[in-house]
């Protein structure tokens, strides 16, 4: 998983979205709202299938799902569910990419404590501040939060909801571009002198699977290679670590 920027909407498809929400708004108010249908008939629209080509094209050319960032990211989902949150149905900010099966593993589900959301929204988080990865399995598993002596919640119930922890095909996924992001790094510090931005650069576009931010967290930089680096060329690792 990989934090994005979300980028700026076209103002025309903007101002659609908020008409459709203003419209679903005033349904919802007067109890005659059948979000399913009227979210069925927007997605046929022009303007929704153009919202869904720029959430793939945010997520770069292999057009990654948002949550596992493993497999292709095929339609458009809501982080609030439009059936609990309807009021968020059509909302940009409520919009993400997703694959068949983390759409079919999350559904409606939607957990809560008391106001706080327990799910990962990649838009406006950094997942690695709540996940943590195994290198050897490829799982993604709750991080270890020292000062509250326990696993993050918000890391639980996402690994939980779209079960990190037991998807092989993701895990392989995780585990081949871990090796690929090592195998660049031992070749530069084999080098001696390394060209910073070559390696950002490189590391960049071998990253398929978000792993980068974790790479280069305090975490990360415990196992070899990345502890190399953080040793022999600290300066180089913090230039890494603000462009990753």
């Amino acid at each position: 998983m990989r934090r994005f920027i979300r980028p700026c909407l076209p103002k025309a498809a903007q101002t659609y979205l908020s008409k459709r929400q203003s419209s679903t708004n005033t349904k919802h108010g007067l109890g005659q709202l059948n979000i399913e249908t009227d979210w069925k008939a927007a997605r046929q629209t022009k303007t929704l299938k153009s919202v869904l080509v720029t959430l793939q094209k945010t997520m770069g050319p292999r057009e990654r799902c948002m949550y596992c960032v493993d497999s292709h990211g095929c339609d458009i989902e809501h982080f609030r569910p439009k059936v609990l949150y309807p009021k968020h149905a059509f909302r940009w900010t409520n919009l993400l990419l997703c694959c068949t099966e983390c759409g079919r593993l999350k559904g409606d589900q939607f957990p809560m404590s008391r106001r706080r959301a327990l799910l990962i929204d990649p838009s406006i988080e950094d997942p690695w501040q709540y996940l943590d990865f195994d290198p050897i399995t490829g799982n993604l598993t709750a991080r270890f939060d020292v000062q509250a002596n326990d696993w993050s919640p918000k890391g639980s119930k996402t690994v939980e909801v779209l079960k990190l922890d037991r998807r092989e095909a993701v895990a392989a996924g995780y585990v081949n571009t871990f090796n690929r992001l090592a195998a660049i790094l031992r070749r530069s510090l084999a080098g001696g002198i390394i060209a910073t931005q070559h390696l950002i650069d490189e590391l960049k576009q071998a990253d398929d699977s978000g792993l980068l931010g974790w790479c280069f967290s305090n975490t990360g930089r415990t196992l070899p290679p990345f502890r190399d680096l953080h040793q022999q060329h600290p300066a180089v690792w913090e230039q890494c670590r603000l462009a990753l």
